[in-house]
């Protein structure tokens, strides 16, 4: 793949508590790597990543790897309103990462309006399934009661941690197609490199064809 070339671009924000694994699940999945020992995030950190979310259309996806601890909340707060995808981490062997989940959510919605920010909810550390302290029930209710999907995933082995990234990318992208995100001047959470019409879905021949709409302003 030509990584100077891409169609879309989208922003995606890690959010959770401090210590979760925010930092690990982006490096096993840019780089393939996974550290034992990896430096706690100071305000905000940055990665990128390509995919080919269908022949011939390529993502670049800009994340921002927030500090979970509390003094840095008025630094990642700011970034927020420019990203159009969240991953919402919680350590699975760490209770109060989970009751802090909605707190999260809720802070993020209120902050991008009008914008929407599309989720996944990621239960991480999936490696150590014994130490568990939240179940997977309780974790699929809620991303229920959130409108999210869930996923289990660990940095460490690299298990479903691809998936969980690709799930959310491909959300934000159908969400283009269908009109659920709505790229805006002003607002950096979606970019395109071209200014040509979204192709419409194809879920039924049938049906006439809208007016083509154009992916930006």
């Amino acid at each position: 793949m030509d990584l100077t070339l891409w169609q879309y671009q989208f922003r995606i924000i890690m959010l959770g508590d401090s210590t979760v694994g925010k930092s690990s699940l982006l490096k096993r999945y840019t780089e393939d790597l996974f550290l034992e020992s990896i430096n706690q995030t100071v305000g905000v950190d940055f990665y990128v990543h390509f995919l080919e979310v269908e022949p011939g259309v390529r993502v670049k996806l800009q994340f921002w790897d927030t500090a979970g601890q509390e003094r840095f909340r008025s630094v990642t707060r700011s970034y927020y309103r420019n990203s159009v995808g969240g991953l919402l981490v919680f350590d699975m062997t760490n209770r109060a990462s989970f009751d802090h989940v909605k707190e999260w959510h809720a802070e993020v919605c209120e902050r991008v309006r009008p914008q929407k920010v599309l989720f996944v909810l990621v239960g991480q550390k999936s490696d150590r399934d014994d130490d568990r302290a939240v179940s997977r029930e309780e974790a699929e209710k809620l991303a229920g009661q959130l409108g999210v999907p869930y996923v289990e995933a660990s940095a460490k082995t690299g298990h479903n941690v691809k998936d969980a990234f690709e799930l959310l990318t491909r959300r934000i992208y159908q969400g283009l197609l269908s009109g659920e995100v709505e790229p805006q001047d002003g607002w950096d959470g979606v970019k395109c490199a071209a200014r040509r019409p979204l192709r419409l879905q194809r879920d039924d021949p049938a049906r006439p064809s809208a007016p083509p709409r154009k992916c930006c302003p």
